[in-house]
């Protein structure tokens, strides 16, 4: 079930029953009027909206980013602002229903005893809200941990490859007589390529500058072995490096764009790789090949795993902030597109 869908649910079942138990209780002891339990709602539907404006505030000031400790201070000091709110909400309640007992009700004991009793109840579901959004981004860093395990591995077997090694060694190798300073650079462009493959750690993200090295290594060696049926140019604002992006994912599509367009053509073509900020703040990120979609619906299945895990990733890490396109522009060539939310700039 959808998260959103989940909490407005939870909220509405439980400060509705919140007012029931507390009119079924009174009920037992003396019964109950319209009065009373008009007061009560009253008062469940204020539960109900200060805890979501609660959720509001932890939401929009991003309270799950802070360390442990601050954060503790933060949710202290807002559970008491909520349990003053609330008391004094109780005593507004009670003069709009007209069950307000002046001599009773407004003695200091009676408000540090509704006090309490607010700063229980608003705890209490704190607490569960804390605990569902850990336990759900515990899930959710499994459920990662596992993908990017498949990732590495779908990585090692599919996209470097022995034959793609194999071609890459050639390349190399008649160089070595005719041009020894390019083949030494193409060992190093290799060599950077298989180090990061096999170093790559289990992190979300990884600089945008270290990816697109990567890619510059790989389009290097692919120009060696295609020659002139090759051609390629970067477009790249210097406002894209200060992103974070998902790691393999960049390289993961450029290698698609060889594969299933360059090397299909006899006269070859472009890769052309485009990354820019929008006015949102967010990083665009365009590869258009020549080439041609012979089913863009189908064009998962096309890429193999890599298409499929970088829609997935993409997914995990950013929701539906993130997106990815691929379509023909004409026909001779396929674009991919991808935007990566500002979010990006802060994770780790």
């Amino acid at each position: 079930m959808n998260k959103t869908r989940l909490y407005w649910i939870l909220q509405i079942v439980g400060w509705s029953g919140f007012a029931l138990i507390n009119l079924m209780f009174l009920s037992l002891a003396r019964g109950i009027t319209g009065i009373q339990i008009g007061a009560y709602f009253s008062l469940a539907a204020f539960y109900f909206l200060s805890t979501h404006a609660f959720r509001y505030v932890i939401k929009t000031y991003g309270w799950f980013n802070l360390q442990i400790p601050k954060l503790i201070v933060h949710a202290l000091l807002g559970l008491v602002v909520l349990s003053f709110l609330n008391t004094g909400a109780q005593v507004i309640i009670n003069l709009a229903f007209d069950t307000l007992d002046v001599n009773e009700d407004l003695r200091p004991v009676v408000i540090l005893v509704n006090l309490f009793i607010s700063f229980l109840y608003y705890s209490l579901w704190s607490m569960m809200y804390f605990l569902f959004h850990f336990l759900d981004n515990y899930n959710t860093t499994l459920k990662y941990q596992a993908k990017i395990n498949e990732i590495k591995l779908n990585h090692l077997r599919s996209q470097l490859n022995p034959h793609f090694i194999f071609n890459a060694l050639n390349s190399v190798r008649a160089l070595v007589d005719e041009d020894p300073v390019k083949a030494k650079s193409a060992i190093t462009q290799l060599s950077n390529i298989l180090r990061f493959s096999l170093i790559m750690d289990n992190k979300k993200v990884i600089s945008f500058g270290d990816e697109f090295n990567t890619v510059k290594d790989y389009l290097n060696l692919e120009k060696i072995r295609f020659e002139e049926r090759l051609s390629v140019s970067y477009e790249v604002e210097q406002e894209a490096y200060r992103f974070k992006i998902p790691p393999m994912m960049l390289q993961t599509i450029v290698e698609n764009a060889i594969k299933h367009g360059i090397s299909n053509l006899v006269k070859g073509g472009i890769v052309q790789l485009k990354c820019s900020v929008g006015l949102s703040g967010d990083l665009y990120i365009q590869v258009k090949n020549s080439g041609q979609l012979r089913n863009p619906q189908s064009r998962r299945k096309e890429g193999g795993h890599g298409i499929n895990n970088t829609v997935q990733r993409l997914k995990m890490i950013y929701g539906s902030k993130a997106s990815f396109k691929i379509y023909n522009s004409g026909s001779d060539f396929v674009i991919t597109e991808i935007k990566i939310p500002k979010q990006s700039l802060t994770l780790e």
